[in-house]
């Protein structure tokens, strides 16, 4: 038996797997770009299939498509929607023409296939699915409604997520007095509950800078068609049909008011990138706390105990190490290597068409869900559930000759640096080494030196 069937596009005759739900051009594209092996994520295959739908029933209402044809259309995205397995249909590379035409009509043919089996007439890839539409402002407009659901659904959410946990545990920890350190040096004491609530507050600041973008992700190049002019779509089209994917969403979309901007610059996914990257860095900088504060348990600052996950070590007994921070880590490391392709395919916009569309729409939803998902896990298993070591605490804050920067206004700067110097020198407690140097009385440089209240 054969496992091919023959299709045919504007090209001439193909062979495609005979239980491919694709047509010719699909089978083109898998043929041309053997490259990565690496297909555009499931959030924007389902972002593609939103806005096909959206454009079956605005044509619809519009009368350029008829009732029959429209609700085919509908329901055969319903049926991709509710059924992941048949996401295998959609095999393009990433690394394929840059306006992403393949992906479009990938979509298009695999749509018409499936609504065309509860039809009277047979469904056009192009002239029904396609109707109104053009690769290039679908895809971009695909970018945008991706990207602005992960958005919302996922990355918003884990940052609040984030931001709450931090905030929990700073008010559970704000007894705790330990050194600060600046240069990885000690410096004055803080409190414990103080870095924590600036993680917090760092990423709050990230939440409310995402959260601004949203108006412009959600503002849309759908009706735009090839160049910016709505050739071939209705005039009230792009109005229509965002109307119809917000109700899908429950998100509003726009029409853009410049469909020229939105075809030829990718300048919002960008500068969504940017933030993505702005929130990979702050979260690499907690993570790198963390692991600093754990490192030990004996030969290190073992200032906290994260929660043991899973063993360490496949030769040394015992050992645990901080997985998830690391993890995290990793995962920053990756959104900033993705924010610099992502810059690069800004860059690559030609006259009226950006043409690195669908490495712009993988290495964005790519940074979205790592980084969703590493402030959950950051939250729940490392941050939420680490220990505090208190008599490692309090041994380096009293041991601290840090402390005797509070009697600079009393001794002067010179002096205070003899006496942080001799009590280094001696490892012993900077009070007992003020109290020889000084004329103060130790219930004096006991008021001075308390660490809690120099926290404040």
């Amino acid at each position: 038996m054969s496992h091919t069937r023959t299709e045919k596009d504007s090209m001439g005759e193909l062979q495609v797997p005979i239980d491919a739900l694709y047509g010719a051009q699909t089978q083109r594209a898998v043929n041309n770009f053997p490259i990565s092996g690496q297909t555009l994520p499931e959030g924007f295959i389902r972002a593609l299939l939103l806005i096909k739908s959206a454009a079956a029933e605005a044509n619809h209402e519009l009368e350029t498509l008829d009732a029959e044809v429209a609700e085919a259309i509908v329901n055969a995205c319903a049926k991709l929607q509710k059924d992941p397995s048949l996401l295998h249909h959609f095999p393009v590379d990433v690394f394929q023409t840059g306006s992403g035409t393949s992906s479009n009509m990938n979509a298009n043919e695999v749509l018409a296939t499936l609504a065309s089996k509860s039809c009277a007439q047979t469904i056009s890839p192009n002239d029904h699915v396609n109707c109104g539409q053009s690769s290039n402002d679908v895809i971009p407009t695909a970018i945008h409604v991706s990207a602005s659901l992960a958005l919302a659904e996922q990355l918003l959410p884990a940052l609040n997520h984030l931001v709450s946990t931090c905030r929990e545990k700073a008010e559970g920890l704000d007894e705790y007095v330990k050194t600060g350190r600046t240069h990885l040096m000690d410096a004055m004491p803080v409190r414990m509950s103080q870095p924590i609530n600036a993680w917090a507050d760092t990423m709050e600041q990230h939440a409310a800078n995402l959260e601004h973008l949203q108006g412009q992700l959600q503002s849309l190049a759908q009706g735009g068609t090839a160049v910016g002019t709505g050739i071939n779509a209705h005039p009230n089209f792009a109005e229509r049909f965002c109307h119809k994917l917000s109700l899908h969403t429950g998100h509003i979309f726009t029409p853009a008011q410049n469909f020229f901007t939105h075809i030829s610059t990718q300048d919002t996914a960008v500068a969504l990138s940017g933030q993505l990257k702005g929130v990979a860095v702050s979260l690499i900088k907690i993570a790198n706390d963390l692991r600093w504060m754990n490192s030990g348990p004996l030969a290190g600052l073992g200032e906290i105990e994260l929660q043991a996950l899973q063993p360490g070590s496949s030769i040394m007994p015992g050992k645990v190490n901080p997985v998830i921070p690391e993890a995290a880590v990793m995962a920053g490391y990756q959104v900033i290597g993705n924010d610099t392709a992502i810059a690069l395919g800004g860059q690559s916009g030609n006259f009226e068409l950006n043409v690195s569309l669908p490495l712009i729409a993988h290495n964005l939803l790519n940074s979205l869900t790592p980084l969703s998902n590493s402030c959950r896990l950051m939250a729940d298993k490392a941050i939420a559930t680490f220990k505090v070591n208190d008599e490692r605490l309090q041994e380096s804050v009293a041991r601290n000759p840090i402390l005797v920067t509070a009697l600079n206004p009393i001794v002067g700067y010179l002096k205070a640096a003899e006496i942080a110097k001799a009590a280094y020198a001696s490892r012993r407690p900077i009070i007992d080494v003020a109290s020889e140097m000084t004329d103060l009385s130790r219930e004096e440089l006991s008021e001075l030196l308390d660490p809690r209240k120099l926290t404040g």
